[in-house]
C-alpha cells in the first residue's frame, strides 16, 4: 500500500511536466489581443460607413457646402448684391469665373452665398419638422386611444394636401400681404410653412416605431418596476426609435433645399435682399438660351447640394438596416 504522501508528490510532478495531460490552460500568449467587445447599432452602424466609398463623397460634399454657407468670404471675395450694368451677361473669364448676371453681378460670389439661405432654411425646416412631428408621433403612439385617433385625421387632412399647393396658399396669404421684406422675417415664414407641410410623415414614422417599441420585454419590464412614463420615453423608446428618423432627416434636407429652390424660383419663398439658388434660377430663366452661364452655375450647385443628403441617407439606412447589411 503506497504512502499517500508520496502519491500526492508524484501527481504534484505529473501536474508540473509539459507533457501532463492535466496540464493546467496557461491562459493567453503574452502580447496577445483580447477579444473585441461588442458592438452596439450606432458602432456597427460607423464600421460599416467607414468602409462605403458612397458616405465619403457624400460627407465630403456636405461638409463643403456647409463651410460655403457659414464663411463664405472663404470661397470669394466679390459682392452678390452689387454689380455693374456695363458686365450685364458677361460669360466667364478670367476676372469673373462664373460670368455676370443680367445686373453686372458676379455670378460665382452669388452662387457662393446663396447657399447659405438654402441650406439654413434647410436645417431649420429638418429641426423643426423632427421636433413637432416626432413629439406627436411619440404621444399617439405611447398614449393611443381617442388622442390617437384625432391626431392621426388631423395628419391625413395635411398629407392628403399637395406640397406645392398648400405652399402657394400659405406663402401667398401671410408672405405676399407682410410688406416685410427683411431676410429673418422671410426665411422664418418659408421655414414655418415647410415644417407646417411636412410633419406627419415624420409622425407617422415616429408612431409607428413607438407601437412597435412599447410592447418590447425591456419596456414591459420598466414599466413593471415602475419607472415613469418621462422615464421610459426618453430612456427606453426614443433611443430605439431614432434610427428611421435619422435616415429620414438626411433625405428631407435635400428634399428641403429643392423645394426651397422651387418655392422661390416660383416668386413666392425667399425674397431680396436674400440671396439663394432659387432666387438666382428665377431671375436667369429667361436668358437661358442667350446666357446659359446664369442658369448653369446655380443649378450645379442646387443639384450637388440635394443629391449629397439623398446619397448620405442612403449611406446611413444601408448601415443601420441589418436587411442590407
Amino acid at each position: 500500500m503506497s504512502d499517500p504522501s508520496t502519491a500526492s508528490m508524484v501527481s504534484t510532478r505529473e501536474l508540473d511536466r509539459p507533457d501532463a495531460a492535466g496540464q493546467a490552460d496557461p491562459g493567453p500568449p503574452a502580447g496577445a489581443q483580447p477579444p473585441e467587445k461588442p458592438r452596439s447599432l450606432l458602432g456597427d452602424a460607423w464600421h460599416d460607413l467607414r468602409r462605403n466609398p458612397l458616405f465619403w463623397v457624400s460627407a465630403t460634399l456636405i461638409v463643403l457646402f456647409v463651410v460655403m454657407a457659414a464663411f463664405p468670404s472663404l470661397f470669394t471675395s466679390g459682392d452678390p448684391i452689387n454689380g455693374a450694368l456695363s458686365r450685364s451677361r458677361v460669360g466667364p473669364s478670367a476676372d469673373g469665373w462664373f460670368g455676370y448676371d443680367l445686373q453686372g453681378r458676379d455670378v460665382f460670389a452669388r452662387t457662393i452665398y446663396g447657399a447659405r439661405a438654402s441650406i439654413v432654411v434647410a436645417l431649420l425646416a429638418t429641426i423643426g419638422t423632427l421636433l413637432f412631428g416626432g413629439a406627436l408621433g411619440i404621444v399617439t403612439g405611447y398614449r393611443g386611444g381617442w388622442l390617437d385617433s384625432v391626431l392621426s385625421r388631423i395628419s391625413d387632412v395635411f398629407f392628403g394636401m399637395p406640397f406645392m399647393l398648400g405652399a402657394l396658399v400659405i406663402l401667398t396669404t401671410f408672405n405676399g400681404a407682410d410688406r416685410d421684406n427683411s431676410e429673418y422675417k422671410i426665411i422664418t415664414m418659408v421655414t414655418v410653412t415647410l415644417v407646417a407641410l411636412s410633419w406627419p410623415v415624420v409622425m407617422r414614422l415616429m408612431r409607428s416605431s413607438v407601437l412597435a417599441a412599447k410592447e418590447a420585454d425591456y419596456v414591459l419590464a420598466a414599466r413593471a418596476l415602475g419607472a415613469s412614463t418621462s422615464r421610459i420615453v426618453l430612456k427606453h423608446l426614443l433611443p430605439n426609435c431614432l434610427a428611421p428618423l435619422l435616415i429620414y432627416s438626411t433625405i428631407m434636407v435635400g428634399s428641403f433645399i429643392g423645394a426651397e429652390a422651387t418655392l422661390s424660383f416660383l416668386g413666392i419663398g425667399l425674397k431680396q435682399p436674400v440671396v439663394s439658388w432659387g432666387i438666382s434660377i428665377g431671375e436667369s430663366e429667361r436668358y437661358v438660351q442667350v446666357s446659359p452661364h446664369m442658369v448653369l452655375f446655380p443649378c450645379a450647385f442646387l443639384v450637388t447640394a440635394v443629391i449629397s443628403f439623398v446619397m448620405l441617407g442612403e449611406a446611413i439606412r444601408e448601415a443601420l438596416d441589418p436587411k442590407l447589411r
